[in-house]
């Protein structure tokens, strides 16, 4: 004996109501927006005084902070682990997560780790503890191309994000994207100030040494370059090189991360580069700076010179100091008194960049790894460098198998 033909049917649209209602349940508990923020158990190490050389290899990039421990970025994650001078990448000593939104970039400043979200969320992180100084608003990023596995685009070469310090000492974090220009209070997040425009014809490059966020603006006619305050957004000086063309690019050089704290440009019209040092004004002419593979360290243009590396004074050109023992060299990264380059040999030599003097030198190879490789993205903080390691025949088209080295590219070095 059954149900009756009628009391079936509501049977089975209830049993099936039913099961919608816990499917649908479980897919929000799995899809729904999230954010898991798991802190530190216990306090972060001292800093330390490590050894001269090789720490060890990494499977991604890191940011060291504050000479403790190091940030890791992954496509939904932030994670740290410790010590800085760890020779292997070990259980997370805290973790941040969102979901569904991706990470588009992160830089440190002091021990405040910023990250900027595909949705516009800007996250502040207490990097000592993992928690959550505050959360604010921003601008949904431009379109930039994907990482790769290291993750150093988003933590060595961040895009969209900068900070600089104002007069007053306040430091201000800069986020730029969908054509919104914005700046922020590191300290808690408040909003100061908002610049909107067309990203068609505006391009937001940085900040500057001297308090000034930089953008190349196109929107009313040639190309000009506009100095804002930092700490109000207001336009104070808008350039153009003389004798420039109406269209003609810039690349900021000589800055503390890729992007913040700039000590000048390098414009280009497609005849050959010009340099310029930036401060409280208008850009000055530095013809040191002309030469695309030359860099701004302090006050002296570093670059090599067919084999001879030599620092000249950036404006005037006269030579202060060079080095020919060392062959041809590629500068890998610059930190407040040290020049960190690379030789043929594939050591890491590090520099006083005033004098020329040596500060170390040794083979930037873990173990057996030998010297077939060729540099990648690089980075330096505290004393600490990193750098990717590609193979010699590596094409940026190639996939990340065939563009690394191996598993654990990177190499961290201590100087």
């Amino acid at each position: 004996m059954g149900f009756p033909k009628g009391r079936r049917r509501l049977v089975v649209a209830a049993a099936t109501l039913l099961t919608l209602a816990v499917v649908a349940g479980i897919g929000y508990r799995v899809l729904a927006p999230a954010e898991v923020s798991t802190p530190a158990q216990g306090a972060p190490p001292s800093a330390g005084t490590p050894a001269i050389g090789v720490v060890g290899r990494l499977p991604v990039a890191p940011l060291v902070v504050a000479g403790r421990l190091r940030v890791y970025a992954a496509d939904r994650q932030l994670y740290a682990d410790q010590p800085a001078d760890g020779r292997n990448r070990v259980t997370p000593f805290w973790s941040y997560r969102r979901w569904p939104a991706s990470l588009d970039g992160v830089l440190a400043a002091g021990t405040t780790v910023l990250s900027h979200w595909s949705d516009g969320k800007l996250v502040a992180l207490d990097a000592l503890t993992g928690r959550v100084a505050w959360r604010a608003d921003g601008p949904e990023p431009d379109d930039t191309p994907p990482a790769r596995r290291t993750g150093a685009a988003t933590v060595w070469d961040p895009r969209g994000i900068s900070v600089a310090s104002t007069p007053a000492g306040r430091t201000v974090l800069v986020v730029s994207g969908a054509g919104s220009l914005r700046g922020h209070d590191l300290a808690d997040g408040r909003a100061l100030w908002r610049a909107d425009g067309d990203p068609d014809c505006r391009t937001d490059l940085g900040t500057t040494a001297a308090g000034q966020v930089v953008s190349v603006d196109s929107c009313a006619g040639p190309t000009a370059v506009e100095f804002r305050d930092v700490a109000t957004g207001t336009v104070a000086t808008r350039w153009r090189p003389p004798d420039a063309p109406d269209r003609f690019a810039v690349t900021p050089v000589g800055c503390l991360t890729p992007r913040s704290q700039c000590r000048g440009l390098r414009t280009d019209a497609g005849s050959g580069g010009r340099g310029w040092q930036v401060g409280p004004g208008a850009p000055m002419a530095a013809p040191a700076l002309d030469a695309a593979d030359s860099t701004l360290v302090g006050e002296l243009a570093v670059g090599d010179d067919g084999g001879v590396l030599k620092g000249r004074e950036a404006r005037s050109g006269k030579e202060r100091w060079q080095r020919g023992d060392l062959g041809p060299v590629q500068i890998l990264a610059t930190e407040a008194g040290r020049l960190y380059v690379l030789t043929e040999r594939r050591e890491l030599v590090t520099l006083d960049p005033v004098t020329g003097a040596q500060r170390s030198r040794f083979p930037m190879t873990p173990g057996r790894d030998g010297i077939g490789w060729k540099p990648g993205r690089a980075y330096a903080a505290g004393g600490y460098v990193a750098v990717e390691r590609l193979r010699e025949r590596a094409d940026p088209d190639d996939d990340d198998q065939a563009y690394f080295l191996m598993a654990e590219p990177v190499v961290l070095a201590a100087t």
